[in-house]
Parts: structure tokens; C-alpha cells; sequence
């Protein structure tokens, strides 16, 4: 049986001017892909065979990675159910010759084996913790699973959505190469798109550049294929004082006008000044306190509300048990 160590995989990156905004900064999209790739290569690797994303777990970014900086993102299978694997990942960043390699951030993702009609089937392996520290591991992985699917589960058919009156709108038309084999587009594809959706929706809203400080876990109800349109609306949910919390709904439409419901991501981006630092958000109309709004525009407010208090209390005990290292 193989070890969590025995599955582990690595994948480096360089950063070029093309991967970064106007401050030489990595786009928050492209690091969510590099992660979805790390993490679908060492699942890939570990099924022998083509795996799907189910879901991508809470992503906080530390630490901004810049132009000429290594990134260097590892992966591991860290538990296995009969047809889905949990996959922790960790990404470092460094200046060579400049600095240390850092903590940039981390996520675990869960990933379902496929057949090659592209439905699950069992993985047909299991990782075995070969220590007391790969058993903490896979007890933790295992917790995060039964966790995820009780939140589906109180979900309902469909999640929270973003209100329908989105300040985005985008339609991409998914093409082989969307695909990471067969027809389902690959899930860093979709998630470099979300980023785009929000950063242009966040951009409109505060009138000045941002950049993507988190994204809150996304789950993957439905694939997209080859030649159906990822239509996705973003709109803001919440504000912030120097952030805004946008709401990204992504349907896929198929040929003759068939809908379906992809994800619901919640993605937090930060307003900068023109020296790169975080800078005050315009309120968001008609927040409480400016004439409290009624109905689902309240009942919007509150959920994201709740949704940023949660990110804050995150982030703080990421930052503490970062500094503590």
C-alpha cells in the first residue's frame, strides 16, 4: 500500500510578466490553476487514469508572489473513498538569491476517478499512513470529506446564489483545448475565469485595480464540456473597507438552450492606490446604515456579512500559525 509521502508530487513554476498584473503581481487566477494542476496530476497519477474536480476548498493568499519569483506548488493524496481522493496543497514562493522560500498558501481538493465514459469509478487503492504525522494527516483529510459532503447535503439541490442582477456577465464557449482530456474542461481553466469575472466586476465597483486576496471553497455540481458555453455572471456582495466580496455563478448552456448549474464561488478582492496599497472601497449602496436594504438585497448583505467575519477569523489563524513557523 502506498504511503502519503509515496504520492506526493511537485510542480515549479516561474513567474513571467505575462502571468502578472499592472504591480508585477501573480494573478490570482493563474495561481488557482497552477494549484488545480498540481493537484489533478498527482490525483491523475495516483487512479491511473483521468480524474475530475469536485471541489476546492477555502484558498488565502499570504503573501503576493512577483515577476522573477519561483513558485513551487507540492501536492499529496492525503485520503481515499471508493471513487474520490482528497488532495492537500502547498505552495512556496521565493526571490532566488533574495529571499527564502515562503508560505504563499494552501488548499485541499477533492477530485473524483473516472472511467472512460467519464463516470466515477472506484480508485482501487488506498494511501496508508506510514507515521503518527501521515495519520494526523489522513484523520484530518477524512474530517474535511465527511465535512464538505454535510454542507452539500444541508445545501439542498442548489447552493447560496449570487443575486441575479449581476454586474458581469461573461460567456465563453469551452474548446478542446479547455479539456484536460476527453471533453470536461479542466477546473483551472474555469477557475482562472472565475477570477477574471470578479476582478472585472470588483475593478467596475471601486473605479481603481484590485487584486484577489481569497477565494471561499467552490463545489462542482455539474462538468462543462466541449462546445457548451460557461456562462458566468458576477455581482457584489458585500463591501468592505478596503475589500468586496464577489459573488461568481457559473451555468453551463448546451447546444439547443439546456441549461445546468456548474459552481458558486465567493471570491474576496482588495482595492489598491496607485502605490499598491490597500486603499478604501466606495460603500456599497443602500448598505445597513444608509438606508437598510429590504428583502433579498438584505438577505444578501447579511450572507456575505457572515462570509467575511468567517474569511477574517480564517486568515488571522493562518497568519498566526504561519508567523509561529
Amino acid at each position: 500500500m502506498p504511503t502519503i509521502a509515496d504520492t506526493r508530487f511537485q510542480m515549479v513554476q516561474l513567474v513571467f510578466p505575462e502571468h502578472a498584473n499592472p504591480y508585477g503581481t501573480l494573478y490570482g487566477g493563474r495561481m488557482m490553476s497552477w494549484i488545480a494542476t498540481a493537484g489533478t496530476l498527482a490525483a491523475s497519477r495516483f487512479a491511473h487514469g483521468l480524474v475530475v474536480l469536485g471541489a476546492m476548498d477555502d484558498l488565502d493568499f499570504l503573501t503576493p508572489v512577483r515577476v522573477g519569483e519561483i513558485v513551487t506548488i507540492d501536492a499529496q493524496v492525503e485520503y481515499v473513498g471508493r471513487s474520490s481522493m482528497e488532495v492537500g496543497v502547498a505552495v512556496q514562493s521565493e526571490a532566488p538569491g533574495r529571499s527564502a522560500p515562503g508560505r504563499t498558501t494552501s488548499s485541499h481538493l477533492a477530485f473524483i476517478a473516472l472511467d472512460d465514459h467519464e463516470r466515477p469509478r472506484p480508485v482501487g487503492v488506498a494511501v496508508t499512513p506510514a507515521s503518527s504525522a501521515e495519520a494526523a494527516v489522513h484523520e484530518a483529510a477524512a474530517a474535511r470529506k465527511a465535512a464538505r459532503l454535510a454542507r452539500v447535503e444541508a445545501y439542498g439541490a442548489e447552493p447560496p446564489m449570487v443575486p441575479p442582477a449581476a454586474g458581469t456577465h461573461l460567456a465563453h464557449l469551452v474548446t478542446p483545448e479547455d479539456a484536460f482530456s476527453g471533453t470536461l474542461m479542466f477546473a483551472g481553466k474555469l477557475l482562472a475565469l472565475l477570477d477574471e469575472a470578479a476582478a472585472i466586476t470588483a475593478t467596475r465597483y471601486a473605479r481603481g485595480p484590485v487584486v484577489t486576496a481569497s477565494l471561499d471553497t467552490v463545489y462542482f455540481y455539474n462538468p462543462l464540456r466541449v462546445g457548451e458555453i460557461a456562462d458566468i455572471a458576477a455581482a457584489v456582495t458585500f463591501v468592505s473597507r478596503t475589500s468586496a466580496e464577489i459573488g461568481v455563478r457559473v451555468d453551463g448552456e448546451r447546444v439547443g438552450g439546456d441549461r445546468h448549474h456548474t459552481c458558486t464561488a465567493y471570491l474576496t478582492m482588495v482595492h489598491l492606490d496607485d502605490a499598491g496599497r490597500p486603499t478604501p472601497m466606495p460603500p456599497l449602496a443602500a448598505t445597513p446604515g444608509e438606508g437598510r436594504p429590504e428583502g433579498d438585497a438584505r438577505r444578501y448583505w447579511l450572507a456575505g456579512a457572515m462570509r467575511t467575519r468567517a474569511r477574517k477569523e480564517r486568515v488571522a489563524a493562518l497568519r498566526a500559525g504561519h508567523d509561529a513557523h
